[in-house]
Order: structure tokens, then C-alpha cells, then sequence
């Protein structure tokens, strides 16, 4: 009898055991669930943070490549009018031209120049550090133009616009590796396009305030220019007080415990395990290869492949014409009947379906993917530029083709803004480690700007040579391009940035992602290539 009771008591406590091991496991995995559920949260502060670099940095981008279209007359005019009050005489029309050529084209210059200090800035600053040194270029040239006028210098304005071009040259690079490396691999895409949003805002916020009736007018032009400093001082407040990129903080820095309180912020727990393993295996590439300069980066067989993705893409993003476009869509709209007074009310119009796309893109990105929107941009560009060039050659026989040449205006914005305009700075960050990233940006943004400067100085040229033909040429690039990237660029959506890299190996015919060393024998497998 005792012997019975005995079993019966010790089955009781196996029983109990067995379900207090279940519960733990239970809890566990429950437990894990949500953490599984935290990880790539947006959390308060990483949104915060990428709304306070974008707006404080890409915006401006944006707002200062449109702030001089609209008061462009207005502001000829107070050249001529400040150089007759110095030499009672007046410009001519050639040097007038040269000088507000000068005007608009040290914009794109200064975007060149600010490229190339990138590697250096982010490197001995960090990336937060970097956006907070750039409003410099911001602060400064605003207030210079904003007092342009009562100092009677027209060379303020000439000289502010070169910095306020570093200031985009910068801004251009630094604000999407950044986010890029602030973002879980979830997230980067969505996070990776936020910088083209508000670039799009800027466009938008200054052709809105550029209406004749606001700021476009004798008084308001100063203004209108002065604004720009406004999202540089928010960011200089705002800012310091958000975490630094946790990978600049292990990779280069050298600091995990840094690196991972900055990861528990921006994720919103403590367990950030996983992450930091990731960071872990990428710096031992690092301690592997060290830093990657462009000469260095030009030589290595191992990134040959990327090297050439990003040159492509920059190119090509510039020189498909999307400048070209916004040129001559006044002329469009004005052949279609639209009022000189309302063409600047239809093209703010434009500039909102440029926002309302790319807002579309931060939402498709992640079930998209990258390359299908490269695809689908740059194809749907390509075929914008063919019938487009269609329809000018035959709007004065055709009585509704000019209607035409506005729907294709519009499905023109409408592609860029899916894919070649917020992509390939993107990719950027996805294609390169952290050793080689800086140094890709600086290539990346020097061919961006000069494709940029290279379009505004040619394609008057161009314009006057082959008139509605012109598009041809940018249709051939959409077309090249398209089948560059059909041909040679991977998926990157929800890979790490070390699985990116051996996908570039296997391109690149190396046996790993920097094959000269034995030190990264140990990185995980590659994964197979969709």
C-alpha cells in the first residue's frame, strides 16, 4: 500500500514537472514570438529619427533645386538693376545668360564637391555626426541670401548657391547610409526611400511657395531663398539627442557597448542579440580588408560587380531625363491649352503626384522588392520618352496629341518616382560593407552630380538641335539601363548585408566576399541567387 501511494505521488510529480516544463516552454516560445514580433518594429525613435535626418537634410535637397525657377526673372532683373546701380550701365544679354547660368549650375558643382568630402566626414565623424556638421552648408547660405537683396550683392547669391550644393552633396549620401544602417533588414527599403520623400516635399513645399501670389515676387524672393536654413536648424536641435549608426559605432569605433545600447534604443528592447552577431561577423570582414579607398575600390576584383551596379544606376537615374522633363513641361502644358498664369499651379500638381508615388514606393518596396522597381521604372520611362517623342513631333498636326504629351509627362514622374529616383541610393548601402560603403557613396554621388551638371549644360544644346528627338537619347538610356539591370542586379529585399555580398561573389567569380584573406574562411555559406 505504501508502495502505491509512493508511485502515485511520484507520477503526480512527474505530471507537475512535465507541465511546468511545458509552461516554460510555452512561455518561451511565446516570449520569443513577440521578440520575433519586436524585431523590425518601427518604434518611436527610429521614426523620429528618420524623419529628423530627412527632413533636416534631404529636404533642402529638394527644396533648393526648385527655390529659382519661379522668381528666376525677378531675380535677372535685380542683376541688372544691382549692376546699373554700381557702373551706371546695364548687363548685356550674354553676360546676364552666363550669370545666371553660373547661378543655377553651382548648385549641381557644389553637390559634386560635397560628394567627395562624404568618405572622409563619415569616417572621422560619424554619419550623425556628419548631418549635424553639414547644416553648415545650410544655415550659413540662407542667411546670405536672405539678405542678398538689402546688401545689394547678387554675388551672395551665386556663392550661397555653391553651398548650399555641398549641403545636397552631402546630405545626398549620408542621409541614406544613415537610415540604412539605423533600419533592420525588414526595414531598410521602406527607410531607404524616405530620403527621395522628402527630396520630392522640397520640390513640392518650393513650387508651392514659389506661386507669383506668395513668395515669387518683388518682396518675397529673399524669403523664398532665406527658408532653407529652416529644416537645418530643427535638425541641429533635434538630432544630437538620437542614437549614432550602432554598425559605425562597433565597426569603426570599436565601442559594443555603444553600438548595442544604440540597437536597444532604436529597436525598443534588450535583447539584441542577433543583431549584434550580425555587426560581429561584418566587422570581421572589416579587421580582414580594413578601410576600402575609391583607388582601392577601383582595383578589387571582389567588388568589381557593385562598383559598376552603382555607376549605372547613377548614371542612368540622371541622364533618363528626368530634368529634361521638368524642362520642357511648361511648353507642354502650354500646348495643351493651360494659361501661362495657371502653368505654375499644374506643375505643383505634378510635384504632388512625384510625392503621392514615392509615398506609394515606401509602401511596395518590401513586397516588391528592389529590382522589380527598378524594372518597372526605368521601363515605364523608357516607353514615356518614345511616345512622348511622338507626340511632339506631331502636336501641331494632330489636335489631341498635345493631351498626350501631358499624360506622358505625368507617366514619366510617375516611373522615376517608383524606381530610378529612390533605388539606387538604396542599393548603395545594401551592395557594400561597411569598410567599402563610404567610399561607394562618394563614386555613387560624383557620378550623380556630374550626370546632373553634365544634362543641365548639354541638353539646351540638344534641345535646340534635335527639338522634340532629344527624348530619343534618354529613351536609349532607359533602355540600357533596363536591361543592365534585368541582366546583372540581385534581389537585396530582406537579405543581410553579408548574404548581399556573397550573392556579388558568385558575380564577381571569387570564391568570397574579399577572398584575398583567410581571416573570412569563417563567414556563413552563400545563399543561392534567385
Amino acid at each position: 500500500m505504501f508502495n502505491l501511494k509512493a508511485e502515485v505521488k511520484e507520477r503526480a510529480i512527474f505530471r507537475t514537472a512535465g507541465t511546468l516544463r511545458r509552461r516554460r516552454a510555452t512561455g518561451r516560445a511565446t516570449m520569443d514570438e513577440k521578440n520575433r514580433e519586436k524585431k523590425g518594429a518601427m518604434t518611436l525613435v527610429l521614426a523620429l529619427a528618420t524623419l529628423i535626418a530627412a527632413f533636416g537634410s534631404s529636404f533642402q535637397y529638394g527644396y533648393n533645386v526648385a527655390a529659382v525657377n519661379s522668381p528666376s526673372e525677378i531675380m535677372k532683373q535685380f542683376y541688372n538693376d544691382t549692376y546699373h546701380r554700381r557702373t551706371d550701365d546695364k548687363l548685356d544679354s550674354f553676360t546676364l545668360t552666363l550669370m545666371w547660368s553660373l547661378t543655377v549650375s553651382m548648385f549641381p558643382f557644389g553637390g559634386f564637391l560635397g560628394s567627395l568630402m562624404v568618405g572622409t566626414l563619415v569616417n572621422k565623424m560619424g554619419r550623425k555626426g556628419a548631418l549635424l556638421f553639414n547644416n553648415i552648408f545650410s544655415i550659413v547660405p540662407a542667411i546670405l541670401m536672405g539678405c542678398s537683396k538689402i546688401l545689394e550683392s547678387y554675388e551672395l547669391i551665386i556663392v550661397s548657391r555653391l553651398l548650399v550644393g555641398i549641403c545636397a552633396g552631402i546630405s545626398s549620401n549620408v542621409v541614406p547610409m544613415y537610415l540604412g544602417e539605423l533600419a533592420p533588414k525588414n526595414l531598410r527599403g521602406a527607410l531607404g526611400v524616405v530620403p527621395q520623400l522628402f527630396i520630392t516635399i522640397g520640390i513640392l513645399v518650393a513650387q508651392l511657395f514659389g506661386f507669383r501670389n506668395l513668395l515669387a515676387n518683388e518682396k518675397g524672393w529673399p524669403i523664398l531663398l532665406g527658408l532653407t536654413g529652416v529644416p537645418a536648424a530643427l535638425q541641429l536641435v533635434f538630432l544630437p539627442f538620437f542614437p549614432e549608426s550602432p554598425r559605425y559605432l562597433l565597426i569603426e569605433k570599436k565601442n559594443e557597448l555603444a553600438a548595442e545600447k544604440a540597437l536597444q534604443t532604436l529597436r525598443g528592447w534588450k535583447d539584441v542579440t542577433d543583431e549584434m552577431e550580425e555587426i560581429r561577423r561584418e566587422d570581421e570582414a572589416e579587421k580582414a580588408e580594413g578601410f576600402i579607398s575609391v583607388w582601392k575600390l577601383f582595383k578589387m576584383q571582389s567588388l568589381r560587380w557593385q562598383l559598376i551596379s552603382v555607376i549605372v544606376l547613377m548614371a542612368g537615374q540622371q541622364l533618363s531625363g528626368v530634368n529634361a522633363i521638368y524642362y520642357y513641361a511648361d511648353e507642354i502644358y502650354l500646348s495643351a491649352g493651360v494659361k501661362s498664369d495657371d502653368v505654375q499651379y499644374v506643375t505643383a500638381g505634378t510635384g504632388a503626384v512625384n510625392v503621392f508615388m514615392t509615398v506609394v514606393t515606401i509602401f511596395v518596396v518590401e513586397c516588391w522588392g528592389r529590382r522589380l522597381l527598378l524594372l518597372l521604372g526605368f521601363s515605364t520611362c523608357l516607353i514615356s520618352c518614345i511616345v512622348l517623342t511622338a507626340a511632339l513631333a506631331l502636336q501641331n498636326t494632330i489636335v489631341w496629341m498635345p493631351y498626350i504629351s501631358i499624360i506622358c509627362v505625368i507617366a514619366y514622374v510617375i516611373g522615376h518616382a517608383l524606381g530610378p529616383s529612390p533605388i539606387p541610393a538604396l542599393l548603395i548601402t545594401e551592395i557594400f560593407l561597411q569598410s567599402s560603403r563610404p567610399s561607394a557613396y562618394m563614386i555613387g554621388g560624383s557620378v550623380h552630380w556630374l550626370s546632373n551638371f553634365a544634362v543641365g549644360l548639354i541638353f539646351p544644346f540638344i534641345q535646340v538641335g534635335l527639338g522634340a528627338y532629344s527624348f530619343i537619347i534618354f529613351a536609349i538610356i532607359c533602355l540600357l539601363t533596363t536591361i543592365y539591370i534585368f541582366l546583372v542586379i540581385p534581389e537585396t529585399k530582406g537579405r543581410s548585408f553579408i548574404e548581399i555580398n556573397q550573392i556579388f561573389a558568385k558575380k564577381n567569380k571569387v570564391s568570397d566576399i574579399y577572398p584575398e584573406k583567410e581571416d573570412l574562411k569563417d563567414l556563413p555559406p552563400g545563399i543561392p541567387l534567385e
